[in-house]
């Protein structure tokens, strides 16, 4: 995996993460309910690159 992708990858659900606590901590569910879609995001983008480094090698 790239070091960039991956670090896009770790930032996105970073930021999730970030934004699903901030929504608990307020009540927000919106909030929460968009911060699991970041952490979702970042992780399908971690498995595709890990998928693309295997068939890589």
């Amino acid at each position: 995996m790239s070091g960039e992708q991956k670090t896009e990858a770790k930032g996105e659900q970073a930021k999730g993460k970030l934004k699903e606590a901030a929504g608990r901590l307020t009540g927000n569910e919106r909030l929460t309910a968009e911060g699991r879609t970041e952490q979702a995001k970042g992780d399908a983008r971690e498995a595709k690159e890990k998928v693309k480094d295997t068939f890589k090698h």
